[in-house]
């Protein structure tokens, strides 16, 4: 049998084992997706797991994105300047290591709202994190060359300006309403507007009526920042399908079969947060 894990610290919330296990039904396959609570004191023992062939590699979630990297054989290009590693797994005894989110937030833009790429204007981010770092990254790949960041600590904002280069600046959070003119494209990348984490509160007004609103935030699955979106006609995505896509080529890298994210996984997904 075939096995893999998520690893993080807390890992109960996760839903990836129910993302990875419809999956599994659904191909028949004769493997297993496990939650794996790992902390930052024993991540490399877990990943000589893997390396010893236990697992077929592995998801990492949050406190051990970061710390990943030097733990590893080999980082692929598109990670290496994140400082972020979401999926893992072994060729032969080489770990090897990636991010899946800017890809998967991309797939689901593209399935959920492909006329994005057809509007002209900036892409408005906000949050400097590594979400918002694998984003920004995305885009550029995407073509994008006006990326504007606002982040509540400008600093961080700043660096994350410097690290991605040239067509990427900076808007002060108190200015970041102002920031919205002739976007093309909003995203939210903080944690204002989930369950329990305080409001956005971000005013629309002066945004392209033709722009996309998209959070990753996914509980709630409409946020306030999309319900105030929907109500002035904009075409918003939610956070839910970037969970989804991100964990396509993991499923692959470990079991040999390319997933597809369907509506019945999307529905079995949004029944577990509504329970």
């Amino acid at each position: 049998m075939k096995r893999a894990a998520v690893i993080g610290q807390p890992i109960a919330q996760s839903r990836s084992p129910l993302i990875h296990g419809h999956w599994i039904a659904h191909h028949g396959l004769d493997a297993r997706y496990e939650r794996r609570e790992v902390g930052p004191d024993n991540l490399e023992g877990f990943l000589e797991r893997v390396r010893d062939g236990e697992f077929e590699g592995c998801n990492v979630t949050m406190p051990l994105k970061g710390l990943v990297a030097d733990l590893v054989d080999e980082v692929l290009p598109e990670a290496q300047a994140l400082g972020s590693i979401n999926t893992v797994w072994c060729d032969g005894r080489r770990l090897i290591a990636t991010s899946t989110d800017g890809a998967g937030f991309l797939a689901h833009l593209d399935q959920s709202a492909p006329q994005w790429r057809r509007i002209d204007g900036a892409i408005v981010v906000l949050g400097a994190g590594g979400a918002a770092s694998a984003i920004v990254d995305a885009f550029q790949r995407a073509g994008r060359d006006q990326i504007r960041i606002s982040n509540r600590t400008r600093a961080r904002a700043e660096a994350l300006a410097v690290e991605r280069g040239r067509g990427v600046d900076v808007i002060v959070w108190d200015q970041r309403a102002a920031g919205l003119r002739d976007a093309a494209v909003l995203v939210n990348t903080t944690a204002l507007g989930m369950t329990g984490k305080g409001d956005l509160e971000l005013p629309l007004d002066d945004l392209n009526s033709e722009a996309v609103v998209a959070d990753i935030v996914y509980v709630p699955l409409i946020t306030p920042l999309l319900a105030d979106a929907n109500q002035r006609g904009h075409v918003t995505v939610d956070g839910l399908g970037m969970l989804l896509h991100q964990a396509v080529p993991g499923f692959e890298r470990w079991f040999g079969v390319r997933p597809e994210v369907t509506t019945d996984l999307r529905s079995a997904i949004v029944a577990d947060l509504t329970a």
